[in-house]
């Protein structure tokens, strides 16, 4: 559960994890608490019941820095390793929360779609993980995702559709298609880059003996 800001004071965040999570993110002797606060120049707060206040400190170079610890603890809570959830200090990287409750009537619903969403001896959370590259945990009444922003999209609409009761093969066919689409995204991607670096060549042919005679002159004009 997240309590948001205090007032008007957005450098403090408070929010609860399960008192189970609490002492993976302290951490032997403290180290995971440490290494949040070394990071990214944040004050942690772990109360024993679960409560954790994040403060921002004149130490943090990362305007968004707070709310980074907020995702990073959020994602321990959630039942992430503390080596996952430090992946959401970079920019790159976010953690998306699902409800499974939002797509089940009683307890026994809950209980089976966790199941359908880890699979058989955890089929189906790997073969999720496998195609898309983001990181699963399935824990309490929660599916988190961790991972680069579109493999998290992915991973989180393939989770979805298996909570809406779309069969596991009509999921699996989903997450195979996206993978291509990023595949071929990727290959134009280097291949765009390769066709304006070798018109550059072209249109540039002593680009490279210009660069070392600039090296040149910078060497002698330090001499």
């Amino acid at each position: 559960m997240v309590f948001g800001n205090i007032g008007q004071d957005k450098s403090i965040e408070i929010l609860k994890i399960p008192k189970d999570r609490v002492g993976v993110l302290i951490g032997k002797k403290g180290n995971v608490k440490k290494t949040i606060e070394k990071e990214l120049g944040v004050k942690l707060e772990i109360d024993a019941d679960g409560t954790v206040t994040i403060y921002g400190t004149d130490k943090q170079k990362d305007p968004l820095a707070v709310w980074k610890a907020r995702d990073i603890v959020r994602a321990i809570g959630r039942g992430f390793n503390p080596e996952i959830a430090l992946k959401l200090v970079s920019d790159e990287y976010v953690l998306e929360v699902i409800d499974i409750e939002d797509y089940a009537s009683s307890d026994n619903s809950i209980r089976r779609l966790k199941g359908r969403v880890i699979g058989k001896e955890g089929k189906s959370r790997r073969y999720i993980e496998s195609l898309t590259g983001a990181n699963v945990s399935v824990y309490g009444n929660t599916v988190a995702i961790v991972g680069e922003h579109e493999p998290v999209q992915i991973a989180k609409e393939a989770v979805e559709m298996l909570l809406r009761g779309a069969s596991h093969a009509k999921t699996y066919k989903f997450l195979e298609r996206e993978r291509q689409k990023i595949k071929r995204a990727r290959f134009e991607l280097w291949k765009k880059k390769s066709d304006v670096d070798e018109l550059y060549e072209k249109m540039n042919p002593n680009y490279e003996e210009i660069e070392i005679e600039e090296d040149e002159d910078e060497i002698e004009d330090e001499e």
